[in-house]
Formats: C-alpha cells, structure tokens, sequence
C-alpha cells in the first residue's frame, strides 16, 4: 500500500510540472500577461502623444496661426512694425537656501 501511495504522488508531481513550469504553464502565462498589460500601458500613452502630434500637424498645414505662434515663441520672431519688450525681474534679495550651522568648535554650538 505504501508503494503504490508513493508511486501515485511521484505520478501526481509528474502531471503537475508541466501545468506550473512547463512550455504553456501557470507561470509563464502569467508573465506573458503581465507583459502584455505593460504594453497595452505603453501603446496608450503613445496613443495620446500621436494625437497630439496629428493635432499639431492639422494646425500647421489649415493655418498661419499656428506658424506664427511657433515662430514667435520658439524663434523670437516680431512682425514688421512690431517693437520686442522684454521685461527682467529682478533678483531676490534673500537667499532661498538656509544658513550653515554654526561650525562644532564656536561657542554657539557648546551651548548647554
């Protein structure tokens, strides 16, 4: 009895390895599918960046609109009889990162 026990679970283990580890198993479909769901990730994002470009693209090839606002933005382009102003703020006084504390050897540090 205990030879057939042992010989039905060895056959049982046989039947198993290829549903969990082999060719077509458990394992590997579920990184097929999780591969599968990265992609269909990333194909939406390039979805989006495509429509956006078509966009651009239709903007570019209907009007002078769209031309000009490149030219003035990208390359400083002005219009004949136009005047370019350009307004500079000025620095802050204050500095935006904090003081250094004091080094350990000053009294301020010693301190108690």
């Amino acid at each position: 009895m205990r030879l057939i026990s042992l010989l039905l679970f060895v056959l049982l283990l046989a039947i198993q390895y290829p549903l969990w580890l082999g060719k077509g198993g458990w394992l590997r479909v579920w990184d097929m599918d999780k591969q599968v769901h990265e992609q269909s990730a990333r194909n939406q994002l390039l979805k989006l960046r495509n429509a956006k470009l078509e966009g651009e693209v239709k903007d570019l090839e209907d009007g002078t609109g769209a031309i000009e606002e490149r030219a003035r933005f990208e390359l400083g382009m002005v219009k004949d009889g136009e005047v370019f102003v350009q307004f500079v703020a000025p620095a802050p006084k204050v500095s935006a990162t904090p003081p250094l504390p004091p080094p350990p050897n000053s009294p301020a540090f010693n301190r108690h």
